[in-house]
């Protein structure tokens, strides 16, 4: 593909990012959890939360690509 090899500073950013994602993404999926258990728990609530967790895991897919390098067939 061409794409250039990342640099240490630029690898320790995504590695920090990757970590404040995953952080944000446990902490949605507990606070999912709870909320579910709530049967008069507001759904759209839930279904916006539910959204954002699944953005985060999509965010976090991409910056794991960009850590792996591109191997050649």
């Amino acid at each position: 593909m061409g794409t250039i090899a990342l640099t240490d500073e630029e690898r320790r950013e995504i590695e920090q990012r990757i970590a404040e994602l995953e952080l944000e993404h446990g902490d949605l999926d507990d606070i999912i959890g709870r909320l579910s258990e709530t049967p008069t728990q507001d759904q759209l609530q839930l279904r916006r939360l539910k959204k954002k967790k699944l953005f985060l895991k999509d965010q976090l897919a991409r910056l794991r690509d960009k850590l792996i390098p591109d191997i050649l067939a």
